[in-house]
């Protein structure tokens, strides 16, 4: 659907609770990498739940294919091959879907290399070592990279190097401090540092999106209206987007997916799709859903942003 003169693209949710719904058995420290090596068949059919749903795009399952959730042994031993794995399911799971989703798109996943929401943690050489091994093995199978849940402007410049010369486009998403209060402050990522640096740089890195993600609704409107503003005022055509999340508040200790996090009772698809309508108002035309957000979720945006 056209939405104020633009396309809304609708995004898939979080893969996290729908593998469990295929029969994935996710636990801690390997997370959703666990379903790769245990139930990959899990991995194909959650794309396709959300392709059928109404996404347009196949998320590939490497956000926990990182030594963060492996340990360093086993992602040196098989990262490269896990990583391959999770990029050939989502195409995989695109192809199958060409007759209900022709644009069926897989976006390369780069997760935050040295842990989410972890800004302190992140060392610039081991990341980017971590991320060349995910580029490596992604590329023959992403259209475009995602990376995600950036917390810091430092993580997402690595994180856009590593993709440099592989001509594909990259997108880039913040992921915004939602503590108590943080929607009534200046929009901030998680290393504190102040949104209008983080638009800045992804302008400078030649980002082909903006997106939030992995953070609560309430913080999403404004970073939007304020992305959206700064672009705009510097002439930059760049879409912006969100994708969040159904946590409770987790307060500025803990990583995610450190233990499994408390979902909401009160983001029903009905529910989050009301948040959507203040997004897109805010001039977002990507819209999809991260962890607790499922293909139902999907359903409910599909019927009102792309059903005509």
């Amino acid at each position: 659907m056209v939405q104020g003169g633009a396309q809304i693209t609708l995004l898939d949710g979080g893969l996290g609770r729908e593998l469990m719904r295929f029969g994935a058995e996710l636990t801690q420290p390997e997370w959703s990498a666990g379903a790769l090596m245990d139930a990959p068949d899990a991995v194909r059919q959650a794309h396709e739940a959300f392709f059928r749903a109404g996404a347009s795009i196949a998320t590939a399952n490497t956000y926990a294919v990182v030594p963060y959730h492996l340990g360093k042994d086993r992602f040196d031993a098989r990262g490269a091959e896990l990583a391959a794995l999770a990029g050939r399911l989502a195409r995989e799971a695109a192809e199958a879907v060409r007759d209900v989703r022709p644009g069926a798109r897989v976006a390369g996943s780069l997760p935050p290399a040295c842990g989410s929401y972890l800004p302190r943690n992140f060392d610039p050489v081991e990341g980017a070592r971590i991320l060349s091994v995910l580029v490596s093995a992604l590329k023959p199978y992403a259209d475009f990279w995602l990376a995600e849940t950036m917390s810091s402007l430092t993580e997402a410049r690595v994180t856009a190097n590593a993709v440099a010369g592989t001509d594909k486009p990259l997108w880039i998403s913040w992921s915004l401090r939602d503590d108590p209060g943080d929607d009534t402050r200046p929009p901030a990522l998680r290393s504190g540092e102040p949104l209008v640096d983080a638009v800045a740089l992804a302008v400078e890195l030649g980002a082909g999106a903006v997106l939030f993600n992995c953070s609560m609704p309430e913080v999403m409107e404004r970073a939007v209206r304020e992305t959206r503003a700064q672009l705009d005022a510097a002439e930059q055509a760049i879409s912006v987007g969100v994708y969040a999340n159904a946590f409770t508040a987790r307060g500025e200790d803990g990583a995610a997916n450190e233990v499994l996090a408390t979902i909401r009772d009160d983001l029903s698809p009905q529910a989050y799709l009301r948040w959507t309508e203040r997004w897109v108002a805010a001039g977002a035309t990507m819209i999809g859903g991260c962890c607790g957000i499922g293909a139902e979720h999907i359903a409910a945006l599909q019927d009102r942003w792309v059903a005509v």
